[in-house]
């Protein structure tokens, strides 16, 4: 793997290894890690859904790294999730207050994979249609 691919896809594989995981703790057993405890279907169905996009996302990610094709997709729908998420939480934070330590790492972890993620858009990709 070239210098220019680890830079375009390390952030890539940072988010599998974090998203993934974390997917399957939303789904299954969200109160084993956050302050979070679905008491209906309804919740335990969100939080399904919620896992559900995770792994999608995660699938995006997976094939921009072994497919050229896919890189940029995946680059982009990386970077949208991540800074999605990190100014939703910004959001809340501001709004109803500071949430677990988790979750504020967890943010900082999603501005730095998204501002990352655009970085290697604008200085890896310019003009290139191929990727």
């Amino acid at each position: 793997m070239t210098n220019k691919n680890v830079i375009s896809k390390i952030h890539l594989i940072i988010s599998i290894i974090i998203v993934v995981p974390v997917a399957f703790v939303y789904g299954f057993n969200p109160d084993s890690q956050f302050d979070i405890h679905s008491q209906t279907l309804d919740e335990q169905n969100f939080f399904k859904a919620i896992m559900g996009l995770y792994l999608g996302f995660s699938v995006v990610w997976l094939f921009g790294i072994f497919k050229i094709n896919y890189l940029k997709l995946a680059l982009v729908s990386n970077v949208v999730f991540m800074l999605g998420l990190a100014l939703g939480r910004s959001l809340s934070w501001a709004i109803d207050g500071a949430p677990t330590q988790a979750y504020i790492i967890g943010t900082l972890g999603e501005f730095i994979l998204g501002f990352y993620g655009l970085w290697v858009l604008i200085t890896q990709h310019q003009g290139s249609t191929n990727t």
